[in-house]
Formats: structure tokens, C-alpha cells, sequence
């Protein structure tokens, strides 16, 4: 996996690169690792190798057709007998059922933000049959929130003078990616003290 984010990366970073194929690698690099693609984008924006708007679209549309995906692969799933026992009779997805099922907008929209929860809880709104409007229009609005505050953040950053001028400036994406890393571990572990 680490060989396909590189390979992906280094095509990104070609000089040569159309901004359709960036706007495309863009969009598959968020299928594998959404916060570096949204970093990705904002760092190609600012070195002007894509518009901001390309950039940032590529960013939202790759996330957001992800989280569909992981929906409509729960939706998927439950057309086998056992995993439908499953949901019906475990005590525990039972309990995120009804979870789920009681505020779907509200819940949908948190999980977004709590790292490790999105791809278990995105799959499990498509297995409890979340009403895909009620989804969509959840995560879109999580989406666009989560991408409105890391794109900007990094497209200044790497579009200001020192930064521009630095011949290190390639290390911006791995340092923001490492920051957003630490962050979301740090999130995660006190929201499993505050859960226990």
C-alpha cells in the first residue's frame, strides 16, 4: 500500500501532470489516506500546479464518493443471511442501531470527526439502511466542514513567501500529515477515556 500512495504522489507531483490527471490522483490518493489527499491538493494548489478550486474539488469529491461507497457497500452486505443475523442479534449492533437510527444527522455528522469511527460507522448507516438522502446530506456537510479546515490551512501555509522561497518546501506534506496524525491519535485515545 505505501508503494501505490508513492507511486500516486509521485505522478501528482510531475511537472508535466494535466490537471485532469492530478484532479484523478487526487481523488484516488482519498481513497486510501483522505487527510493526505486533502493536504496533497492544498500543497499542489499552492506550488500553482492546479487551481485551488480543482484542488479542492478533487479533494471533496474523492472523500465524499468514499464514504458513499462505504455506505452502499453495508447496503451491499446485507444480503448475506448470517450478517443480517448478526445485526439483529447482537447486543452491541443493536445499540449503534439505535443510536444511529435516532438522531442519523446528527451522529452521521460526528462520527466524520472522530478518527477510526468513519469507515465502521459510514459501513453500518448502509447495513441499518440509514435513508441514503439523510446519509449523503450528512456526510456532504461533515465533508465540506472537515475539508473547509484543513485545505485553507495548508494552502497558506505553503502558498506564504518563506515557505515558497525554501528549497525544503516538499516537506510540507509529510509534516502537516504527521501533524494531523498526532492529532487525530491524540483525539481518539482522550474520546476512548471519556467512552470508558
Amino acid at each position: 500500500m505505501n508503494d501505490l500512495i508513492t507511486n500516486i504522489q509521485e505522478a501528482l507531483f510531475t511537472s508535466h501532470s494535466s490537471e485532469l490527471s492530478i484532479f484523478i490522483g487526487i481523488v484516488l490518493l482519498s481513497y486510501l489516506l483522505e487527510d493526505l489527499a486533502i493536504i496533497t491538493a492544498a500543497s499542489l494548489s499552492a506550488q500553482e500546479m492546479v487551481t485551488p478550486t480543482i484542488g479542492l474539488m478533487a479533494a471533496f469529491i474523492g472523500i465524499a464518493s468514499g464514504d458513499l461507497g462505504l455506505y452502499f457497500l453495508g447496503r451491499l452486505s446485507t444480503r448475506f443471511r448470517l450478517l443480517r443475523y448478526k445485526t439483529l442479534t447482537n447486543t452491541h449492533l443493536r445499540y449503534l442501531r439505535k443510536k444511529l437510527q435516532s438522531n442519523p444527522m446528527l451522529n452521521l455528522f460526528i462520527i466524520r470527526f472522530i478518527p477510526g469511527l468513519r469507515s465502521i460507522g459510514f459501513t453500518l448507516s448502509g447495513v441499518f439502511h440509514i435513508r441514503v438522502f439523510t446519509f449523503f446530506i450528512a456526510v456532504m456537510g461533515a465533508t465540506a466542514v472537515w475539508t473547509a479546515i484543513i485545505f485553507p490551512s495548508v494552502y497558506f501555509l505553503g502558498s506564504s513567501h518563506w515557505v515558497r522561497a525554501s528549497e525544503h518546501q516538499w516537506l510540507l506534506i509529510p509534516i502537516m500529515t504527521l501533524v494531523l496524525f498526532i492529532t487525530n491519535r491524540f483525539a481518539k485515545k482522550k474520546i476512548s477515556k471519556e467512552l470508558t
